[in-house]
């Protein structure tokens, strides 16, 4: 049985979804694995993702949201 820990809850201004993120700790002692959730109406997508790509989509997504920012 896998273990989760909630990391993060928080809901997109513009469309409503919900997005979930969890730490997932294997009993095995297998590797951790964040999952996403995201939560449209009754519909429901969910990744299970391990660090490595973790970290590629954290940084593409830090790269797109540094380019949004403009000076004033």
């Amino acid at each position: 049985m896998a273990k989760l820990v909630e990391l993060a809850k928080f809901k997109v201004p513009l469309g409503s979804q919900e997005i979930e993120l969890h730490q997932i700790d294997h009993a095995e002692g297998g590797m951790s694995l964040l999952r996403v959730r995201i939560r449209e109406g009754k519909r429901f997508t969910i990744f299970d993702i391990d660090p490595a790509t973790a970290r590629q989509w954290a940084k593409s997504m830090q790269d797109w949201a540094d380019s949004q920012v403009t000076s004033a």
